[in-house]
């Protein structure tokens, strides 16, 4: 007889799409809609699950779940939220919670997570409960893209794991760093970041281990590097994909043997500080290239988390935005209120430098606007100064709901003989993007058609069509 589950959740549809997918499980479910009923079902039955959401009618469901934690002990515990931050996330994570859901959730991958926790011989359950997390968390964002960073974060927070952090520049990876460090065991230990790629190659292992008197002509006095000054901590190398050779060999050996050595020293220091590694760089072709060692990525990557660029979460431009404005007053910028049009308009934009980029503009914006409403009327000048001052020749992505304005302006200009239209569009479209894909990618044809999302071959096809040579291509 499969095993009892407890569904505390006051969203009555959601309730029943949840009952009718375990039902069918040949699970037997009991639900209820508050703390209240919770607790009178736990003390007449035992469970050997319970899912629940967070705001109930009488409370907040993880406030209270050291009560559960009292009246099954052993019992996993699944936490549903629409509260989809960070915070939230933390929260769940330190109750001991077999698994976070984010709603809207997957029904199918939901089911697949309750086999797991009934069938788990050791549930997480039985992780020590936690009543509040530290405030102040660095991560804006409620996207689906971000909660699965959110995810993974709280996956690392209570091990030492080595993380490494991919995304393209501007996405937040120091922010990342920052919340696994402030979030984690070792938070009472200092946060030290080194942008590698801001190091002289002669001066990264001095930086990085440290070094004795006279090891080398200026060498004055003993320099403490910065695997000691992270002594129980956290140690943050920025643009690990910029280091070079030389120094990826000794911070594998390093790595490996938990133990350094100063430049110029005999002594060997043990390590004692989690290593947390991000780059903007994609390192397989840089490992293929023989410019970055295979198996330090591998050390580094015991945990890969990649961030989102901004245009991939345009969902969370608009909480960013008034989140830099917020932050902007706070540090003496004029005070200023974002209007609807104003978000929708910043969310069209492309923001190739992602948050860093969208930030900067927002503080421009609190500076510059002479009125304490922004509207899309105040954004746009702003705008237009921007793409004036990017190179010649060089033009920002059309925004995607200005596609459709620039087909008609293409169809506008004369419509090709009858049965030709869709033909000649699909080339005009085709075109730059592949010419696009392979300028990215190199011409690896390969990589460009996992850009792309399509199929190898189904590229090559269409490059032979349009009569598009990839080496020339890359020439002109």
């Amino acid at each position: 007889m499969k095993s009892r589950i407890l569904l505390v959740e006051d969203d009555a549809s959601i309730a029943l799409v949840i009952t009718a997918a375990l039902e069918a499980e040949g699970y037997n479910v009991s639900h209820c809609t508050s703390i209240a009923g919770r607790d009178q079902l736990l003390a007449e039955q035992q469970y050997g699950l319970m899912l629940t959401d967070v705001v109930l009618t009488d409370g907040d469901g993880m406030e209270s779940l050291g009560r559960v934690r009292e009246a099954a002990p052993h019992m996993p515990v699944i936490i549903l939220s629409a509260q989809n931050t960070l915070d939230t996330a933390v929260r769940a994570s330190d109750t001991g919670a077999f698994e976070y859901f984010p709603k809207p959730f997957d029904l199918d991958e939901l089911v697949r997570t309750v086999r797991q926790a009934i069938g788990s011989s050791d549930s997480a359950g039985a992780v020590d409960f936690a009543d509040d997390v530290a405030p102040g968390l660095p991560l804006v964002g409620r996207s689906p893209a971000m909660q699965t960073v959110y995810r993974m974060i709280t996956r690392v927070l209570r091990n030492d794991l080595t993380v490494l952090i991919l995304g393209e520049s501007g996405t937040g990876k120091e922010l990342v760093a920052e919340a696994i460090h402030q979030l984690g065991s070792r938070s009472a230990g200092p946060f030290i970041a080194v942008n590698t790629a801001a190091i002289p190659g002669d001066l990264i292992e001095s930086e990085l281990f440290g070094h004795e008197k006279g090891a080398f002509t200026g060498a004055a006095q003993r320099r403490i590097g910065k695997f000691e000054q992270a002594r129980g901590g956290t140690l943050f190398l920025d643009e690990i994909g910029d280091m070079p050779l030389e120094a990826q060999t000794r911070l594998l050996r390093a790595l490996q043997s938990g133990r350094i050595r100063r430049v110029g020293g005999t002594d060997e220091i043990t390590l004692d500080c989690r290593i947390v590694a991000a780059t903007n760089r994609d390192l397989m072709p840089m490992i293929a290239a023989g410019t970055f060692r295979e198996d330090l990525y591998y050390r580094l990557a015991v945990v890969p988390i990649s961030l989102p660029a901004l245009r991939e979460r345009a969902d969370d431009i608009e909480a960013l935005a008034r989140h830099f404005l917020v932050r902007a007053a706070s540090e003496g910028l004029p005070r200023r209120q974002l209007t609807a049009a104003g978000a929708a308009l910043l969310a069209r934009q492309p923001w190739r430098g992602n948050v860093r980029e969208l930030r900067n503009f927002v503080y421009r914006l609190a500076l510059l606007a002479r009125d304490e409403v922004i509207d899309a009327g105040t954004i746009e000048p702003l705008l237009a100064q921007d793409r004036a001052q990017l190179p010649p020749g060089q033009t920002p992505p059309i925004p995607a709901a200005d596609f459709a304005e620039a087909l008609a302006s293409w169809l506008a200009l004369g419509e090709p003989g009858e049965g030709e239209l869709y033909s000649a569009a699909l080339a005009a479209f085709e075109r730059p993007l592949f010419l696009h894909a392979l300028a990215v990618t190199g011409g690896n044809q390969l990589r460009a058609a996992r850009l792309l999302g399509i199929n190898r071959n189904t590229l090559r096809k269409r490059l032979s069509d349009l009569s598009i040579d990839p080496e020339e291509a890359l020439r002109s």
